[in-house]
């Protein structure tokens, strides 16, 4: 009769082993996974490894970005209004595709500024320019006021495109838009020749999409309208 006893302890004392090696490497593999935040060192400096409590710091910025945003919120306000119109005043399918692209275009920007004013503790809408006592100021009220921000239509501007229909609304709304965007492009530039400005990465890149973006919708426009872009 064979004894088994051998190759049972050689079978138990080999499993012994492999549990305690596949422990081991869980422990390595535990440790080795804990988050390891590393900061880039100065230019000739070492690199440091950070605590992994370690928070990113929002970036710097300005009043003039926070007057930049909250503007042109209000801007791009009034022109999702306009398009707004299309639908009930034209039936010219090139501008229903424009002010679908303009109005989705602009509607993802002012959720995109309201969140980088939250971000920041920032007001999302600009306080009055001027105080309650001053609402008549040479015949001028508020609202009329704060359309002279770059670009945005009077109020009678306004009123004769939501009383226009067809070919008139569409003359009206191409020229108006025009107007509009070139407004824009003033207050991207405006704030780019501020000093200290613009310099938050998040609201560069914002600025000069809408920069690019407008003078492009500039461009179709002016050729909607038999112009040379």
């Amino acid at each position: 009769m064979f004894d088994n006893e051998g190759p049972m302890k050689s079978f138990r004392s080999f499993f012994a082993a492999a549990a305690l090696a596949c422990l081991f490497s869980i422990s390595i593999y535990a440790q080795q996974s804990d988050p390891v935040v590393v900061q880039p060192g100065a230019p000739g400096q070492p690199t440091r490894s950070l605590p992994a409590s370690t928070r990113a710091k929002l970036p710097p910025y300005s009043q003039a970005d926070v007057q930049f945003i909250q503007g042109m919120i209000m801007h791009h306000a009034q022109a999702v209004e306009m398009t707004a119109m299309i639908n009930s005043h034209t039936e010219n399918k090139d501008l229903h595709s424009l002010g679908a692209r303009i109005s989705r275009s602009q509607s993802d920007e002012m959720s995109f500024m309201k969140r980088w004013l939250i971000a920041r503790g920032e007001e999302t809408a600009a306080a009055p320019a001027m105080a309650p006592e001053m609402h008549d100021m040479h015949g001028m009220n508020m609202s009329e006021h704060h359309n002279l921000m770059p670009g945005m239509l009077s109020s009678k501007q306004m009123d004769a495109l939501r009383n226009a229909k067809g070919k008139e609304f569409d003359q009206l709304f191409l020229t108006g838009m025009i107007q509009h965007h070139n407004g824009a492009l003033t207050m991207v530039k405006d704030l780019f020749d501020t000093a200290g400005a613009g310099q938050d990465a998040e609201l560069f890149n914002f600025a000069t999409d809408v920069d690019s973006g407008q003078r492009a919708e500039i461009k179709i426009m002016k050729t909607m309208l038999g112009e040379k872009p």
